[in-house]
């Protein structure tokens, strides 16, 4: 499970992301539906902006093994952000 805590001025927040709600959204994200209107849905603000940008194609089975892996690997911090102004981001395993 992904423990997500976010602490800012006024609010503290800890969302907990079981890994099958990952593999959800993996799957989600890597569908030809999603990528093929990503582009679509992003074209006109990123043409106002004038940025030649589109999104990479994201393999299913690249990252499920991925997935697979860090369960192995519990209690690893990934992310630790402070900001200057106090904000801090964790993830964790």
């Amino acid at each position: 499970m992904l423990h997500v805590k976010v602490k800012a001025k006024d609010v503290r927040l800890t969302i907990p992301i079981p890994f099958a709600i990952l593999n959800i959204v993996i799957s989600i994200l890597s569908s030809k539906f999603f990528q093929q209107n990503a582009n679509k849905w992003t074209k006109e603000h990123f043409e106002r902006k004038k940025l030649d940008f589109t999104f990479p194609p994201i393999d299913k089975k690249t990252l499920k093994p991925i997935v697979k892996e860090l369960k192995n690997h519990k209690g690893i911090v990934l992310v630790d952000v402070k900001a200057k102004d106090g904000t801090e981001v964790k993830v964790r395993l």
